[in-house]
């Protein structure tokens, strides 16, 4: 969808219109998803912080400043709300050596996962924020391609439909965008 129709539907909904509101989520819904999922691995924590990020994306949407991309704002927020929510998950832990009461002075002692690693976890989260800061400062153009490719799991075909581009355009954009997502995070 160009950025042309993006601000138009922005400013319908600004005003109001609810169909515009619709258009905007059925646009970006699955990708925004599909992100989030990665992060979460849980498909019901991940419904809920999308529904969140749209509430609180439409909240805000007046603060939008349309100098930059509507999906880059939005995909933002989606970020950094899965981000606090996993910090919030990893505060309500409790110490292995805590034992948890049952039924009628049954006790159960919690033991640690070996298998879970909060440290791996970070890592993890660290390195998905390094790879979308880095897919965000490709030019637009590269960007569109990789994200309709790997965030939205388009077909080439697809996404050669969307931007109205040839086919091998499509591929050479989104090899592109692969060598210099590579080179950039090579250097960080």
């Amino acid at each position: 969808m160009l950025k042309e129709n993006i601000s138009l539907l922005i400013k319908d909904a600004l005003s109001g219109n609810q169909k515009a509101y619709e258009a905007l989520l059925k646009r970006y819904k699955n990708g925004i998803y599909n992100m989030i999922y990665q992060m979460i691995k849980n498909r019901e924590e991940a419904e809920d912080i999308v529904q969140e990020t749209f509430v609180k994306a439409f909240k805000s949407l007046d603060s939008y400043n349309d100098d930059y991309a509507f999906s880059t704002w939005l995909y933002k927020i989606a970020f950094n709300h899965c981000i606090d929510t996993i910090r919030k998950k990893k505060l309500k832990t409790l110490p292995i050596d805590k034992p948890i009461d049952l039924k009628e002075g049954q006790v159960h002692h919690d033991i640690k996962d070996e298998s879970y690693s909060p440290e791996k976890d970070l890592l993890y989260s660290e390195k998905k924020k390094m790879i979308f800061e880095t897919i965000q400062a490709l030019p637009e153009r590269y960007r569109r391609a990789i994200l309709l490719r790997h965030q939205e799991e388009r077909s080439y075909e697809e996404i050669s439909q969307i931007l109205n581009l040839p086919l091998g355009t499509v591929k050479a954009r989104i090899f592109r965008a692969r060598e210099m997502l590579k080179k950039k995070l090579m250097e960080k």
